[in-house]
């Protein structure tokens, strides 16, 4: 399998799964053991989910069965997709960190990038 389809796959299977997640977070389901939940839908296991997630290649037999258990196109794992823009969860998200920032002082505001800061550093 080639560099390119295994990476593709990979990249469009956790585009799946961040649609999975904002859907059933919307539905009000805990984030806590959403990943199990998504390898619940795949029919597969949670330990290769996790192997997708970091290294393992989808063979197209286990293509096809996500792009079935997601409602995807035959193909669909395999084909580049363009980004869609933010999601609604980012745009609330961007909403609410926006009025935060309107509705407060100088001293806030500085409260509110450290705090952004942190997490965003405690990721990388």
């Amino acid at each position: 399998m080639s560099d390119n389809i295994t990476l593709l796959r990979r990249q469009n299977v956790l585009t799946l799964f961040q649609r999975f997640a904002e859907e059933q977070m919307r539905d009000g389901v805990a984030p806590k053991g959403m990943e199990q939940l998504f390898a619940q839908a795949l029919q597969i296991s949670p330990s290769m989910w996790s192997q997708i997630k970091s290294s393992r290649p989808i063979g197209d037999k286990l293509a096809r069965q996500i792009e079935t258990a997601r409602d995807q196109a035959a193909g669909w794992l395999d084909e580049a997709h363009e980004p869609h823009g933010l999601t609604p969860a980012e745009l609330q998200f961007l909403q609410l960190a926006l009025s935060a920032w309107r509705a407060t002082n100088a001293e806030g505001r500085r409260q509110l990038r450290h705090a952004v800061r942190q997490i965003a550093d405690a990721k990388a």
